[in-house]
């Protein structure tokens, strides 16, 4: 079995999973980055005089997902990673009004009764009671079934079939959904900010995306090193295992011959020959030929109008002054259906946007802030337009302060040297992920059809699987990781291997 050869193209999260589960049952893996890192969407961002800051996802959830990963790697979390667990999941603001959720539903529920009365704090112990049975619904019928169809969900629902599709909420929007368990505004608009999560909007995302409730509320965790020491020990684990890293190596075809995955062919025009491709890009690199005419139809191609949000980000050292920060913060918009609607009808930067601020070296503890500059993550949703609009320098000036007077009403203030701060836009995010426009989520999640429609990990082409955000089952570090996981699996079992 050690000849098998196989070509992961990406070292994103599921590309990275997908080779160390492969070599360490023995398979001859190479990896194939075109950027000098692993890490993909997961990555760092220099800042200046030698910091880095996560540029990418930065809550790390769903600990289990790696548990049981490292596990089957024969080793565990705890051996290869310092985490600590966040009691403040977030900090939540609205102009000079403030809350925080926290790790313990009892200290959330206070805090939301003392925010806006005894009535919402009841909606919210609902809320995380229906969100916590649709998790435990949908996670194993659909969320790390290699092949998810609408039959596998039904039966996942268990007695009633159909009519127990009521407790995932499919076909009801997350904001209007919202609406049953709060009567203030900004509770139903904290809780919409999930959609986005996986890209969407929460006028047009389905209320099964409420689960993301239970999956903050089961544990948020701080890394030390930050979220890109994931990837850079997912690295090192693979290396352990035999997968060899090719950086700075673009992949440019996937070879196919008699109807099956003969190799890959780089962009210098090195030829790998190998078994199986598991493409741990954007699906619409392979829809658009940006991979070889060979794969185009080994997935569906997407609209643009069907992509995931996008983002203008804002990474830096900055000096902090006024609102006390801690690890993960949101600014809210004043108008959050306006947002959404100039971002998808209007394929314009929101006039008044939500700001997400990390606050990388901060931890639970506000009261004694880190001396001196801090590293700071910001990030404003935006149309994934990036290949067809670009932002001009006009529009990325207004963008900034956009961003400033956002977090000036809630009293914060960011200063950063020029070289300081690196701006990345979607026409910088389809550089790094072509054909994606920036979208970073792959297709928006909206209606309830929208998760059925995404591909599963293997394809029709012999020899050739999926794995990353924009395949089953969905965006984010703990999905892509699974599909990682269960790309590998498919594979081991084409070829007779139990996973």
């Amino acid at each position: 079995m050690a000849e098998q050869r196989v070509i992961v193209i990406g070292a994103g999260i599921g590309g990275l999973a997908a080779a160390a589960e492969l070599a360490a049952r023995g398979l001859h893996v190479t990896v194939v980055e075109a950027q000098a890192t692993p890490g993909g969407k997961l990555r760092e961002v220099p800042v200046g005089g030698g910091l880095r800051v996560d540029g990418g996802p930065t809550v790390f959830t769903m600990r289990w997902v790696f548990e049981a990963l490292f596990e089957a790697l024969g080793t565990s979390l705890e051996a290869e990673l310092e985490l600590r667990p966040a009691t403040i999941l977030a900090r939540h603001a609205w102009d000079e009004a403030r809350l925080d959720l926290f790790a313990d539903i009892d200290r959330s529920a206070d805090a939301i009764g003392d925010f806006a009365g005894a009535e919402d704090a009841k909606g919210y112990r609902r809320l995380c009671a229906d969100s916590q049975r649709m998790f435990q619904i949908l996670d194993q019928s659909f969320m790390q079934a290699a092949a998810p169809s609408m039959q596998g969900l039904i039966g996942g629902v268990g007695i009633g079939g159909v009519f127990g599709l009521r407790h995932i909420r499919p076909f009801t929007t997350l904001w209007r959904a919202l609406g049953d368990y709060f009567a203030d505004q900004r509770l139903r608009q904290l809780f919409a900010r999930y959609a986005t999560y996986c890209g969407s909007s929460p006028f047009q995302a389905p209320a099964t995306l409420m689960l993301v409730t239970h999956v903050e509320q089961a544990g948020v965790w701080l890394l030390d090193g930050g979220m890109h020491s994931l990837a850079r020990t997912l690295e090192a684990i693979a290396r352990r295992h035999g997968a060899q890293f090719r950086y700075q190596a673009e992949a440019a075809e996937i070879l196919v011959e008699a109807s099956r995955i003969a190799g890959v062919r780089l962009a210098s025009g090195e030829r790998l020959a190998g078994d199986a491709v598991i493409a741990n890009t954007d699906t619409a690199a392979l829809a658009t030929g940006r991979l070889g005419a060979a794969v185009t139809k080994a997935v569906p191609r997407i609209a643009p109008a069907k992509r995931s949000l996008s983002a203008v980000t804002f990474a830096m050292a900055a000096e902090v002054r006024g609102f006390p920060l801690v690890h993960h913060n949101v600014f809210f918009s004043r108008d959050y259906p306006g947002e959404f609607q100039d971002i998808h009808e209007h394929g314009r930067l929101p006039q008044d946007p939500t700001v997400y601020v990390c606050a990388q070296d901060r931890g639970d503890d506000d009261t004694v802030p880190p001396a001196g500059t801090e590293r700071i993550f910001a990030l404003i949703n935006a149309p994934a337009s990036g290949d067809s609009r670009p932002l001009t320098a006009d529009a990325i000036e207004a963008c900034t302060g956009k961003l400033h007077a956002v977090l000036c009403r809630s009293g914060l203030t960011l200063e950063a040297a020029p070289e300081s701060l690196t701006l990345t836009t979607p026409t910088d995010f389809d550089r790094l992920f072509p054909a994606t426009g920036g979208a970073l989520y792959g297709p928006a999640s909206h209606g309830w059809q929208a998760s059925f429609q995404r591909p599963g990990v293997k394809t029709k082409l012999a020899g050739l699987y999926l794995a990353g955000g924009s395949v089953h089952p969905g965006p984010g570090i703990p999905m892509a990781t699974l599909s990682g996981r269960l790309a590998a699996a498919s594979l081991l079992a084409d070829l007779g291997r139990r996973p």
